[in-house]
């Protein structure tokens, strides 16, 4: 039997490494989305990117550092922590890096799925 519903352990992922330089294991995904789980050694920091057609949320689950954020016309930076969300809506550039002493870790979702790796364009980032 076949089942229609998607499970994916996190230790069981498939791991690849995103056009921004973090680690991406790979979770479920549906019709309308897909989950990531990000990761970012201590004192690293990721290339800015922008994503052509996708949205993304974030959960912070593990380290802490920093996440740079633009839309062309508002830029904002944002510390990041266990238990903090935030949104990238499409469009936006972006740019992260690991300040503590431990892995940097998110989980992401991406609306809708997540297409591939042209999806993600380099852009001048903040750091």
């Amino acid at each position: 039997m076949v089942s229609m519903f998607k499970s994916v352990r996190v230790a069981d992922a498939v791991c690849v490494t995103a056009p921004d330089g973090s680690l991406v294991d790979i979770l479920a995904s549906c019709g309308r989305g897909s989950m990531a789980r990000f990761s970012l050694e201590p004192g690293l920091t990721s290339k800015a990117v922008r994503h052509k057609t996708v949205e993304e949320l974030w959960y912070f689950v593990a380290g802490r550092g920093e996440i740079w954020l633009s839309d062309g016309a508002n830029e904002e930076t944002i510390e990041v922590y266990p238990g903090l969300s935030l949104s990238i809506p499409g469009g936006t550039s972006f740019q992260f890096r690991s300040t503590g002493d431990t892995l940097l870790q998110a989980i992401g979702v991406t609306m809708p799925p997540w297409p591939g790796m042209e999806e993600a364009e380099s852009v001048n980032g903040k750091w």
